[in-house]
C-alpha cells in the first residue's frame, strides 16, 4: 500500500473526526488487532501520558530527556498538525511516507483476518505500535487521544502513567464534573506502575491515589517549579525533584504553564530511571525541545503566532502568553476558527481585546462556520471583524492589513494552527 492509499484507507475509517461521535467506547477492538499481531504494544516499557491540556507538551519533553540519556525512543501523540506521519515519530523523525504505508497496510491485513474494523485513531495507534515494535525502540511515550481508560492507547501496560492537569473536557463522553473528567484519565494508572500527577486539587488527587500505582507523585508536594522566569526565546526554570534540584534549565517554550509541564515531564524520567538525572543531560534535553504549533513564533515583522488550543482552558493559557508575554507596539490580530462553542472559545481568547479579529471555518467536518464565530466576537464586543471560508484565506486578509509593529495570532483549534502554518509562515517572512 503507497503512502496517498493509507490516507484513503484512514479516511475511510474516520468517525470521530467527522462527527465528533464516540460510539461504545472500548479497548476490545483495539485490543482483537493487537493481539493478531502478536502484541506489539507489549514490547517494550512505555510512559504513558494523559490531561486535559499540556499532554504533547509533555510527551515532547520526557522524549527528549530520554533521548538525551542514550535511548532510541518511540513517540506518539495526536492530532497531526500538517501530515499524519508527525503522529508516529523514532528519535523525534516521522515515519516515512513509505514506512507508513506498510504499516496502514498491516493494519488493513489484520481488518481482514480478524473482522475488526477499526477507527482512524484505533488503526493509527495499532500501526504505531506495531512500527515502535519492528524498529525495536528502547521505550514508548504515548500520548492519550481523549480521556484515559477507554481510550485506544490504554491497552498498554505502562511502567509510569501520567497525569498533567484536569479542566473541563470531552463532558459529553465523561460526564459533568472535574471528578468524572479525573475517573476517565485516572484509568491509565496500572496496579505496580508509579503515578505522575500534576494535578494539584486534593479531591481530584485523591481520585489518582485510589487507582492503586505502587508509587504517587504529585506536583507540589514530591516535585514542582521552584522558579519559573520569562527567558529570550523561552523559559529560565529551577525544577525540583524527589531527589534534586535543577537550576537554570533552558526551555525554549513559550507561557509559564509550560514549567509546570517540564517538572511533571522530569519527574516522570527520573521516576522510569529510578534515579537522578545528571545535569548535562536535562539541559541537553530540555533545550532540544520543539513544540510546532504550539505558541509557535513564525515571524517577527510582523510577529507572527500560531497556537493548537482546542478547550476553553487551553485558550484561556493562550491568551495569557499572548497578553502577558509579548507587548508589540501595534495592533494585537486575531485568526480564529474552532470546532467548540465560539461564545465560550472567544471570550476564553479574550477576542475583545483584540484590535481586529478575523473569523474562519476550521478545516474539519466539524468546524464551526466562520460566519457563526464571526457573528459570536461581535456580540462579545469585537468592532472590527472580518470573515473568511477557510484559514489560507484569514491568514492573507490579516497580513495584508497588518504593519510590522503589529502582532497577529492565530488559533481556536489545531486545524487552525495547522492550516495556518504554512501561509503565515511563507507570508510573514
Amino acid at each position: 500500500m503507497d503512502y496517498e492509499s493509507a490516507l484513503a484507507y484512514l479516511d475511510e475509517h474516520a468517525s470521530y473526526d467527522k462527527t465528533g461521535r464516540v460510539d461504545s467506547p472500548s479497548i476490545e477492538p483495539i485490543s482483537r488487532l493487537s493481539s493478531a499481531m502478536g502484541d506489539p504494544h507489549l514490547a517494550q516499557p512505555v510512559i504513558h501520558v494523559t490531561g486535559t491540556n499540556g499532554k504533547g507538551s509533555t510527551v515532547q519533553m520526557i522524549s527528549r530527556l530520554l533521548m538525551a540519556q542514550g535511548l532510541t525512543v518511540g513517540t506518539y501523540t495526536s492530532p497531526h498538525l500538517e501530515r499524519v506521519n508527525e503522529r508516529i515519530k523514532r528519535n523525534g523523525e516521522p515515519i516515512s511516507d513509505e514506512e507508513f504505508g506498510e504499516v496502514i497496510a498491516g493494519i488493513a491485513d489484520m481488518e481482514a483476518i480478524t473482522g475488526v474494523r477499526p477507527t482512524y485513531f484505533e488503526a493509527v495507534t495499532a500501526a504505531a505500535f506495531r512500527w515502535f515494535a519492528d524498529v525495536a525502540v528502547d521505550v514508548a511515550v504515548i500520548e492519550v487521544g481523549m480521556l484515559g481508560r477507554w481510550d485506544a492507547t490504554n491497552i498498554v501496560q505502562a511502567q509510569v502513567a501520567v497525569v498533567t492537569n484536569i479542566a473541563l473536557d470531552h463532558t459529553e463522553f465523561a460526564g459533568p464534573t472535574t471528578t468524572d473528567i479525573a475517573r476517565e484519565k485516572a484509568g491509565i494508572i496500572k496496579p505496580g506502575s508509579a503515578a505522575i500527577v500534576g494535578e494539584t486539587a486534593s479531591h481530584l488527587v485523591q481520585i489518582f491515589r485510589e487507582e492503586g500505582a505502587a508509587t504517587t507523585l504529585v506536583r507540589g508536594d514530591d516535585f514542582e517549579t521552584v522558579d519559573n522566569s520569562l527567558a529570550i526565546g523561552g523559559r529560565a526554570l529551577d525544577l525540583r525533584t524527589p531527589t534534586t534540584i535543577y537550576h537554570d534549565v533552558f526551555l525554549p517554550l513559550h507561557g509559564a504553564h509550560q514549567g509546570d509541564n517540564a517538572a511533571v515531564a522530569l519527574a516522570a524520567v527520573e521516576t522510569f530511571f529510578a534515579a537522578p538525572l545528571a545535569v548535562d543531560v536535562v539541559n541537553e534535553g530540555f533545550a532540544n525541545v520543539e513544540m510546532p504549533g504550539r505558541f509557535e513564533v513564525l515571524g517577527v515583522q510582523p510577529l507572527t503566532i500560531i497556537d493548537g488550543a482546542h478547550n476553553p482552558p487551553g485558550a484561556d493559557v493562550c491568551a495569557g502568553v499572548f497578553f502577558d508575554d509579548f507587548h508589540p507596539e501595534g495592533r494585537r490580530i486575531l485568526i480564529v476558527g474552532t470546532l467548540r462553542d465560539p461564545g465560550e472559545m472567544l471570550a476564553a481568547l479574550r477576542a475583545d481585546e483584540f484590535d481586529v479579529v478575523h473569523a474562519c471555518t476550521a478545516p474539519s467536518p466539524r468546524g464551526v462556520p466562520g460566519a457563526e464565530v464571526a457573528k459570536a466576537a461581535r456580540a462579545l464586543g469585537c468592532d472590527e471583524v472580518y470573515v473568511y471560508d477557510d484559514v489560507e484565506s484569514a491568514c492573507k486578509g490579516a497580513l495584508r492589513s497588518a504593519d510590522a509593529d503589529d502582532a497577529i495570532l492565530a488559533c481556536g483549534s489545531i486545524y487552525v494552527a495547522g492550516a495556518a502554518r504554512e501561509p503565515l509562515r511563507h507570508f510573514a517572512n
